[in-house]
């Protein structure tokens, strides 16, 4: 009884020590994910938690985002994540999200899974997959863009399809660094726009990105009319809905500017510290964590390249030996059309032979038959001469009787001797008959008897030097890689370098045709105001240079510019 009692007390014990969880929903831009969290867990505890899970290193450009009465908020990671404004009905339900974006991706982002949680829709073409009509489920483009141009469903998918054709083989990973590299030149790339008013009460736009703050005019969320980039910043603050930015150069006057509700500064706030503190570690040497990451990557990649180029060699000499197989397979079924002409022709000739054979012995018959008829009529010529009647009429008549019957012989011997030769003419047919037929028979033979497929074992022709040797063993493939020293990879990552950075050029080029081409299709009359205003930079080259944009509303000191904020 005591031990029982004991017993429930050590299990009332276990259980009163087992932390209380709660349950957290995280939704990611392709998947969602549940935890149960301890109710003492930070933000910081959460979003370590997923990015272990989804093997994230670069976690400085993300975060958990949530909503507060339609404001948006970030997880803060050194608060209780049930301390936040959030709901307390279970799951709590977070959207794990790029907070900050790289000024340029291509240098920036360092993992593929980073590259692409950035961007999340891309698929090799495969003319067995994407048939007629594949595109007509997918949101590719807004409804806006195709209402802009007048082009049916049907005429965007076989512009996409043909394109998507043309680019088959390149890697997801090179696919959308191409996207993104387009994406970060484009206006509103990564600004969050925030409504603010100036001390005048001028109802503004302030924009902040990866450069800096950016001040617009509400109708034109495109083209700034003012910016001041990080490192010209010393100090950010608010008090209640003023907010306070203090210029590095002491002698320049604070500038202020208030925003609609104080939830909306904090957020400013965050997004000001984060992208500065981005902003300035990326001007500075990388961390030994990130010179590992890139090491890493770079030993990544090239383990990828030679993956891939060794799958590309698989794949060639798949693609050669069905060909061969075609081709053998096509062989064997003329071979086989060859030998049952052969058949054919072997039982015509037999036929013909027994035909002739026969037609010969029955023409040696007849003569026989007219050898032994004229015989009989020379028996009678010489009976009659015998017996000849010694009147001149007898005589006469004898005579006429003898003349015919010489003429008979004669014309029977002839038919004889006709008949002799026809007799020898149909042996030499049958002769040569014969002959066709024994050729037939030695051709059937020889096609019987020759090999369908070539040699087992070939010798291989010697790869050249720079290519990993394989061997063919039954149906799988085996390859032997050679070690590479850090000299050769480098040479390889320079050479794939210098591959991109070509392929990267032709593709744009691609663009430029395409829009090139659909530019007549567009409808003007549809156009919006903001499409008005991309046209009118890209005319000016404003789309494909905005950091030159941005540099250029910097010229002006630090000074002049607040003092044209104030005046806005």
């Amino acid at each position: 009884m005591a031990g029982a009692i004991a017993s429930r007390m050590s299990f009332s014990s276990l259980k009163r020590k087992q932390p209380k969880t709660f349950t957290v929903r995280i939704v990611t831009m392709d998947a969602e994910m549940e935890f149960n969290c301890e109710m003492k867990w930070k933000g910081k505890d959460l979003f370590d938690l997923v990015c272990r899970t989804l093997g994230l290193r670069e976690t400085w450009f993300f975060g958990l985002q949530y909503t507060i009465k339609d404001t948006v908020a970030w997880l803060k990671m050194d608060k209780k994540v049930l301390d936040h404004d959030v709901s307390k009905e279970e799951p709590v339900t977070f959207h794990f999200l790029a907070k900050f974006y790289p000024e340029n991706a291509e240098e920036e982002l360092v993992q593929e899974i980073t590259q692409h949680l950035f961007f999340l829709q891309y698929g090799d073409y495969d003319p067995s997959v994407h048939k007629r009509g594949f595109l007509a489920q997918e949101e590719l483009l807004p409804k806006r863009v195709i209402n802009l141009y007048q082009m049916t469903p049907e005429m965007w998918e076989e512009r996409i399809t043909a394109w998507y054709a043309e680019h088959r083989g390149r890697a997801r990973d090179e696919a959308e660094m191409e996207y993104l590299k387009i994406a970060q030149d484009l206006e509103m790339y990564g600004v969050n726009y925030f409504a603010i008013r100036n001390k005048k009460g001028t109802e503004l736009l302030l924009g902040v990105d990866a450069l800096g703050l950016h001040i617009y005019d509400p109708e034109n969320r495109l083209t700034p009319k003012i910016s001041f980039p990080w490192n010209e910043i010393r100090n950010i603050s608010y008090s209640d809905k003023e907010f306070t930015i203090k210029p590095l150069d002491k002698k320049i006057d604070v500038f202020k500017f208030n925003s609609s509700k104080l939830r909306v500064n904090k957020l400013i706030l965050q997004l000001c510290i984060g992208n500065h503190d981005l902003f300035m570690r990326r001007r500075k040497a990388d961390s030994l964590e990130v010179q590992q990451m890139k090491a890493q990557a770079r030993e990544e990649k090239a383990r990828k390249q030679m993956e891939r180029q060794r799958l590309a060699r698989e794949k060639q000499m798949r693609e050669e030996a069905e060909r061969t197989r075609d081709e053998l397979e096509r062989r064997l079924l003329q071979m086989k059309e060859e030998a049952t002409m052969a058949n054919e022709a072997l039982m015509r000739s037999e036929e013909t032979a027994d035909l002739l054979a026969e037609k010969a012995q029955i023409t040696e018959e007849e003569a026989k038959l007219l050898a032994q008829k004229a015989a009989e009529a020379e028996q009678e010529m010489q009976r009659i001469k015998a017996t000849a009647i010694r009147t001149e009429e007898e005589k006469r008549l004898m005579e006429q009787k003898v003349l015919e019957a010489e003429v008979l012989a004669l014309k029977m011997a002839e038919e004889s001797e006709r008949r002799a030769k026809e007799a020898d003419q149909l042996k030499q047919d049958l002769q040569e008959a014969r002959e066709a037929e024994r050729r037939a028979k030695q051709k059937l033979l020889e096609i019987t008897t020759k090999p369908t497929y070539p040699p087992m074992n070939p010798i291989p022709a010697p790869l050249p030097p720079d290519i990993s040797s394989f061997n063919l063993i039954g149906d799988s493939l085996s390859f032997d890689f050679k070690d590479t020293d850090m000299k050769r990879l480098s040479m390889e990552i320079e050479k794939e370098k210098v591959e991109y950075m070509e392929k990267s050029k032709h593709l744009q080029e691609q663009l430029n045709e395409l829009k090139t081409e659909i530019e007549a299709l567009k409808l003007k009359e549809r156009e919006t105001a903001l499409d008005i205003l991309h046209n009118e930079n890209s005319d000016r080259g404003g789309t494909s240079s905005k950091h030159n944009t941005i540099k250029k509303l910097t010229l002006q000191s630090a000074k002049s510019r607040v003092a044209f904020f104030e005046e806005l």
